[in-house]
């Protein structure tokens, strides 16, 4: 299907209550029904398996930086490459919301993108999309839904946190990446501790150190996390997890990067930032452009692939 981007976004700035809450519904009503085959895609819970063919572009955290994600994707050219291939998926790893001022437009957007694009669009979930128990601060979404909806600001809240559990956990590409927003659950022992996290949530930890937990060069194991919830993991968990899951590097948001991207881990680990600006005064943004079938063995490798804005 052909869409003009920049109409989207004309529609994304002046939607109004009943037609955005009507998008995150229809939305909503897709992605909790996916499951099987889907496409490319091979949908478990809320695991999402990818075939190592076609190409992806993955995007971190947008925070409700509406700049960013126009500078990405008129860069990319990406919709017309779903267009040219059904084959081409587009990944976000979560944080779409919360520390910018066009939060709503980002979610109107990706939403649209989702539901135009069904079997090529991946919305991964994040820390600010995390359950009602492991709240994101600040989290601000609601303040910005009360200044553009106006009486109706809660109904709309509670449309789209009820969405939030629709959200994946995990994408795996086998033998070559996992990609989860936070960090490495370091308990998980099966894919169904990834796929089943939102249920197993909270008497287990995976969905808290998945959307919560970072790398740290200083760690063997794990130890607390200054963030208050998820941990700091170290090269051992990272070694360990990927091995047993058969994949070379975690593909992870959730940090700001002042290039836009970091490696750690002995490139084990590869970060993406991908919007820029307060409160975060990051140089740059990056996003990754992947073509799925090549195998890579470390972060490192994927400098020529990363693309800064």
């Amino acid at each position: 299907m052909q869409i003009d981007f920049s109409q989207l976004i004309q529609e994304a700035l002046q939607v109004q209550y009943d037609r955005f809450i009507r998008i995150v519904e229809d939305a909503k009503h897709l992605i909790c029904r996916e499951n099987g085959k889907t496409g490319n895609l091979d949908i478990a819970g809320r695991l999402v398996t990818l075939k190592s063919e076609g190409e992806a572009l993955i995007i971190g955290d947008l925070h409700g930086d509406l700049e960013s994600l126009i500078d990405i994707m008129q860069g990319s050219y990406f919709i017309k490459k779903m267009n040219l291939k059904k084959n081409n998926i587009l990944i976000f790893l979560g944080d779409y919301g919360d520390r910018g001022e066009y939060s709503k437009e980002i979610y109107y957007i990706v939403l649209k993108l989702k539901l135009i694009f069904p079997e090529q669009v991946i919305l991964m979930r994040g820390n600010h999309e995390g359950p009602e128990d492991l709240p994101a601060s600040p989290h601000d979404l609601p303040l910005e839904f009360q200044m553009k909806f106006g009486e109706k600001w809660q109904e709309a809240y509670s449309t789209i946190r009820n969405l939030f559990d629709c959200l994946y956990n995990a994408v795996l590409v086998e033998e070559r990446y996992l990609m989860i927003h936070g960090g490495l659950p370091h308990q998980a022992k099966t894919l169904k501790d990834l796929a089943q996290a939102h249920h197993l949530h909270p008497k287990e930890s995976f969905l808290e150190e998945m959307l919560w937990s970072d790398p740290d060069e200083m760690v063997n194991e794990t130890c607390f996390s200054p963030r208050g919830a998820g941990k700091l993991f170290g090269k051992k968990i990272t070694n360990e997890i990927l091995e047993r899951f058969n994949v070379k590097i975690l593909l992870r948001g959730h940090e700001p990067c002042v290039e836009g991207f970091k490696i750690n881990h002995n490139g084990k680990i590869l970060t993406l930032f991908s919007r820029k600006g307060s409160p975060y005064f990051n140089a740059y943004g990056a996003y990754l452009y992947l073509d799925l079938s090549k195998k890579f063995e470390k972060a490192e490798e994927l400098i020529p692939h990363i693309y800064k804005f």
